[in-house]
Parts: C-alpha cells; sequence; structure tokens
C-alpha cells in the first residue's frame, strides 16, 4: 500500500493562480478592470469576487504595478516594459507612456458612458497599451459646435466628451510634469460652453494645481474646473467596467 504524503499531493488550484494564469493569457499584463471581464468568478464561493481579484492583484508577490489601474506578472516585467517602452529611468519615455495610457482610460470611460469621444490628431497614434489612440476614441474629426476660432483651439485639448447632440460634455487635459497653467488658460478660452473642465495630474500635483487656480486671475472659471489624480481615473474605470458587467450580468 501507497502512503500518499502531503508534498505528493496535488497543489490546490487557487484564485490566485486563477489570476495569474488570466494576466498569463493576456501577454503578462492587464487593467484591474479587463481583468473583472476576464477573470472566471463562476465557481468562486463570495458575493464580491471584484473585490477579491483586486486584494489579489494588490497584494500576490507575483504581481506588480505598473500604473495605478495597470497590473502585471513578475515572470513577464522585462518583457511588458520592453513592451511599452518604459524601461530604464528614461523620463520622456515614461511621460509618453503614462500619457497615452490615462487619455485611454479616459476615452475608454466616455465610451461606456456613450459619449462620442475625441483625441486631438497629434495624439491619435500615441499608444493605449498596444492600441493606438485612434483606435480607442469614436471620432477622429472635431465636430463644428462653434465658431472657428473657437473649435481651432479645442482641436488641441487631450481628451474631449461630446453629447448626442455634438456639444462638449467634457474636456480632460492630461498634465503629467507639464505647465497646468496653459491648460487652465485654454478652458478659459473655452468657458462659454456648458461643459466640464478637468486637469489630470498624479496626485503629488495637485498643490501646484491650487496655486494656479487660486490666482486672481482665473476667479470666473475656479469653480468649473477640477482636479482629477491618476488614481480618480483608474477608479471610475473600474467601477465602470464592475457596473457593465453587473448589467450584462442581469
Amino acid at each position: 500500500m501507497i502512503m500518499r504524503t502531503k508534498s505528493m499531493m496535488t497543489k490546490k488550484y487557487t484564485q490566485t493562480d486563477q489570476v495569474v494564469d488570466t494576466l498569463r493569457a493576456q501577454g503578462g499584463y492587464a487593467t484591474l478592470g479587463s481583468l473583472y471581464h476576464l477573470v472566471d468568478t463562476s465557481q468562486w464561493k463570495t458575493n464580491t469576487p471584484n473585490e477579491s481579484i483586486r486584494r489579489i492583484v494588490q497584494n500576490s508577490k507575483e504581481i506588480f504595478r505598473i500604473k495605478p489601474g495597470l497590473w502585471a506578472l513578475e515572470e513577464c516585467r522585462q518583457e511588458v516594459l520592453h513592451k511599452f517602452e518604459i524601461e530604464g529611468n528614461d523620463p520622456k519615455s515614461e511621460e509618453r507612456f503614462t500619457h497615452g495610457f490615462y487619455q485611454g482610460l479616459i476615452v475608454e470611460i466616455g465610451n461606456m458612458k456613450h459619449f462620442t469621444t475625441y483625441v486631438p490628431a497629434q495624439d491619435q497614434n500615441r499608444k493605449f497599451l498596444e492600441r493606438p489612440l485612434i483606435d480607442v476614441c469614436t471620432t477622429i474629426h472635431l465636430p463644428d459646435f462653434s465658431y472657428k476660432q473657437l473649435t481651432q483651439r479645442a482641436k488641441t485639448v487631450d481628451v474631449i466628451w461630446f453629447n448626442e447632440r455634438n456639444m462638449p460634455d467634457s474636456f480632460f487635459e492630461v498634465e503629467h510634469s507639464t505647465d497646468i497653467q496653459n491648460s487652465i488658460i485654454k478652458f478659459c478660452d473655452l468657458q462659454d460652453f456648458h461643459s466640464r473642465f478637468l486637469i489630470v495630474a498624479p496626485l503629488n500635483r495637485r498643490e501646484q494645481y491650487e496655486k494656479v487656480i487660486n490666482r486672481t486671475v482665473f476667479k470666473d472659471i475656479r469653480g468649473r474646473i477640477g482636479f482629477k489624480s491618476y488614481e480618480d481615473i483608474s477608479i471610475q474605470y473600474n467601477v465602470m467596467c464592475r457596473n457593465q458587467l453587473l448589467r450584462e450580468y442581469i
């Protein structure tokens, strides 16, 4: 009679294993929001599988965070960072990737909210992960929503959401390291539209934003401009993905 020792027994396939295998199948990386859709949690004995996925990516030593909202496998670290051209300590490549990533998340959120989404011509070949932004936004043509001098000004805004009447609902400027004041001046030029204006930047730039927005020259538009951190955008994207999944389930 052969005695089965603990070491001889087959290792239990855990929830963490399932998340790791899903990341592996996606080329070693994924957004948290996409993991909500990709991981088959039908056999998980929990009422909050998305929270379980979130805890796994945050706590597993096999997974690391590239950016807020974007996770990858340690075993694929070099391959993934090389793919995104963010190896080493090159600030230019880091900024290029980060800018495109959060532009893409903002566009995806707008798409899920059923807005027409636009990015400017100079950014349409910028990558959101492995996809150019031109393939993520729903239009590459700015609607003729106003006088030419105003639409020309709007053409340079990083992301715009348009409603069903082709009027601008929201303007977004992603400010990783460039001058926040320039974006606020741009918003001033567009203030006559009934739109939201949002600066999206690293959390550590909020103080700089507050100093700029509180200058007297911006007092008339101050209450209409908001600040969203990268973490805020990531959370909103994850919530939208989760809600979309719930609607599909229902």
